[in-house]
């Protein structure tokens, strides 16, 4: 590699950039124009080299031509990815949308055998899915230990609670994806369950030692890669027992020592979106790009100048600061993972997006994570249906016109107010009666909750304080049930207050079916799937 000329090294160099597109074809559709490249950028950064694009938005038939639009863009096969932890339809309208892995975790300690089986059909699931919507790497299983409820960002995202449970369920669903043929990618290296802060608005920090991180967030890291995962992502958090200087993403002794020579990891590692601020807003596009490679990573995840970081790599190669042979290796692990995921068929191979049996999946899914207490219907024939919910900009994906949280109740004659980030608050400065009723609604209150932790919020939602409102509905005779979709940690804090003849209930999936569910049981009269009347 040492006769390569410079436009070849600029080539091979873009090769291990991965750039943020949407799903949607225009550029006017795109949700998040911040990391979103322009069609003119992507057409040019692909034709230049660039060799992955990870993808957001839009429905499954959308993603279809998308991907085929960016595949024809390039002269080389892409890696093509998506964060879709949940399924498909996580992210992109038509596909299936999942429980989130942490109800798996719950079902486990009851029923491990099941819960395994159920997590290798939603990883093979996933895994077709995402072929058929022209995507070949998935960026899960999340390995993550969630062994801290405060946990702003990974919390339901993860498969498990403590290392044995995380560690079975993310090497099941491994295998799942492995059956249907795309790469998986264990993440964030080397853990960052036990975290009180959100490294996409700062840098975490982890005091443990090696000894700790061994017995704790380790394991499931080891149980995916003897699954064979093919690909880990690493975290943008600092351990100063391993390294005092540098975030896990940049640093040799976590990404060279750690992963690579005591775990034995031969395949691509990737960086965490390097526009996250953890990193961001303490290096350069271009250094942390060259940090990141130096350290170890193969692959380069958002940079938050794409050209700017291949300038730096090819400098930084052409210096010597990293030797060539280091890029030879990238090139080479990159190579055998697609190598390994075959040719996608065209999507005129597939009739649907979605198999009669995967919506059953879908179902069972949130049938068998439904926890409902065992109390009469809701009475109420009107009402307040109140509505929290995460945020309504740039969409509320659990929520749309149709959506069981709304027509159901309506129904019913309940009238619906939404609670969230961008709306009038709802509270009031009297820590005995915080909700503001007055400026809510009259009539009894069915309390609907689609509460759970998310990237960019923080900690502000834990702020709130529901226990509270919740005994004030019931000192004045006006809570009619409440339903929690999402938080298993908000759910345990509530169910203390709740009366046993109270009707309440719990799903971790804040999806339509999640909905239709509960309230079929809370509600009289709803045990019928109902279409809208349009014209």
């Amino acid at each position: 590699m040492s006769s390569l000329t410079a436009e070849q090294l600029r080539r091979q160099v873009a090769t291990l950039l991965v750039v943020r597109a949407s799903g949607h074809l225009e550029d006017s559709q795109r949700r998040y124009p911040r990391w979103e490249l322009a069609n003119d950028q992507l057409q040019r950064l692909l034709n230049d080299g660039v060799g992955g694009v990870i993808l957001l938005g839009g429905s499954a038939v959308e993603l279809q031509q998308r991907t085929q639009q960016l595949q024809r863009w390039s002269p080389q096969p892409l890696l093509l990815c998506a964060d879709v932890e949940e399924g498909v339809g996580q992210r992109f309208e038509g596909a299936s949308w999942l429980v989130p892995p942490l109800a798996l975790g719950r079902l486990y300690q009851s029923d491990p055998v099941q819960a395994i089986s159920l997590t290798e059909r939603y990883g093979r699931c996933t895994a077709d899915q995402a072929r058929r919507c022209g995507l070949n790497w998935v960026l899960g299983p999340v390995c993550d230990v969630n062994n801290n409820p405060d946990n702003p960002v990974i919390n339901v995202r993860a498969w498990g609670e403590d290392p044995s449970t995380a560690g079975a369920l993310a090497s099941a669903f491994q295998r799942g994806l492995a059956e249907g043929g795309v790469i998986g990618c264990a993440k964030h290296f080397p853990g960052h369950g036990d975290t009180s802060s959100d490294s996409h608005l700062d840098l975490p920090v982890i005091h443990h030692t090696l000894e700790r991180l061994e017995r704790v967030e380790l394991p499931p890291f080891q149980a995916a890669i003897a699954a064979g995962v093919d690909s880990v992502m690493t975290a943008h958090l600092l351990l100063p027992e391993l390294d005092p200087q540098r975030p896990a993403t940049l640093s040799t002794a976590v990404l060279t020592k750690l992963l690579r020579e005591t775990l034995d990891f031969k395949g691509l590692v990737v960086t965490d979106a390097l526009v996250m601020d953890a990193i961001a807003a303490r290096y350069g596009a271009a250094e942390a790009a060259v940090l990141a490679f130096e350290a170890g990573a193969d692959l380069i995840l958002m940079p938050g100048d794409a050209d700017a970081a291949i300038d730096a790599l090819c400098s930084a190669f052409g210096e010597g600061r990293l030797p060539l042979s280091r890029l030879d290796q990238s090139l080479q692990r990159r190579h055998q993972a697609l190598a390994r995921t075959g040719s996608a068929p065209p999507p005129s191979a597939f009739p649907a997006i979605v198999t009669p049996e995967e919506h059953q999946l879908e179902r069972e899914l949130v049938r068998r994570t439904l926890e409902i207490n065992p109390a009469p219907k809701i009475s109420a024939s009107t009402g307040l249906n109140l509505v929290r919910v995460d945020s309504v900009l740039p969409s509320c994906h659990p929520l749309h016109g149709a959506a069981p949280a709304l027509t159901l109740p309506a129904a019913q004659g309940f009238s619906t107010v939404l609670i969230h980030g961008q709306g009038v608050s709802p509270w009031q400065a009297n820590p005995e009666a915080p909700l503001a009723l007055e400026q809510l609604g009259h009539g009894p209150v069915l309390l609907q909750l689609f509460l759970r932790g998310n990237p960019f919020r923080g900690t502000q939602d834990s702020r709130e304080p529901w226990p509270a409102a919740i005994q004030q509905l019931l000192d004045i005779n006006r809570l009619a049930g409440v339903v929690v979709y999402g938080s298993p940690y908000l759910w345990d804090s509530l169910q203390p207050l709740l009366p046993e003849t109270l009707p309440a209930a719990y799903s971790p999936g804040q999806m339509p079916e999640a909905q239709h569910q509960v309230l079929t049981q809370l509600l009289p009269g709803t045990g019928t799937r109902a279409g809208a009347f349009t014209d």
